[in-house]
């Protein structure tokens, strides 16, 4: 039987972590927490996750700049952008992503973009 596929979280906010880990684990993924990007960039090369959540808005280095570094070390790898404020996806910086979502409660639309872009 293959492993747990590795989801990197990268968010400041507890909360968010806490709520991403029970609904992604109960899908049957290992998820894997770094609270910014510098801690972000040095767990994505220890751990070499398969798919990374990244928050836009977070405080020191924001998602953008840890998108764009991650995607120069490994573009194989899957970033889904988070954030809480839907202009950004207008962005052009945050179309270098795989996938782009809002913030919610309701995790459908990120437990499908996981499903979707997981391999």
């Amino acid at each position: 039987m293959g492993s747990k596929k590795k989801i990197l979280v990268v968010d400041d906010e507890e909360s968010i972590h806490l709520l991403y880990r029970e609904e992604l684990e109960d899908e049957g993924y290992e998820v894997i927490s770094a609270m910014d990007g510098e801690e972000a960039l040095a767990l994505f090369d220890e751990i070499c996750p398969d798919l990374v959540i990244l928050d836009i808005n977070m405080p020191g280095m924001d998602g953008i700049e840890v998108l764009r570094q991650m995607k120069q070390k490994r573009p194989d790898v899957p970033v889904i952008l988070s954030s809480a404020y839907p202009e950004y996806k207008q962005d052009l910086a945050s179309w270098a992503s795989d996938d782009y979502i809002v913030k919610s409660f309701n995790l459908d639309e990120l437990k499908d973009s996981v499903k979707r872009h997981i391999k």
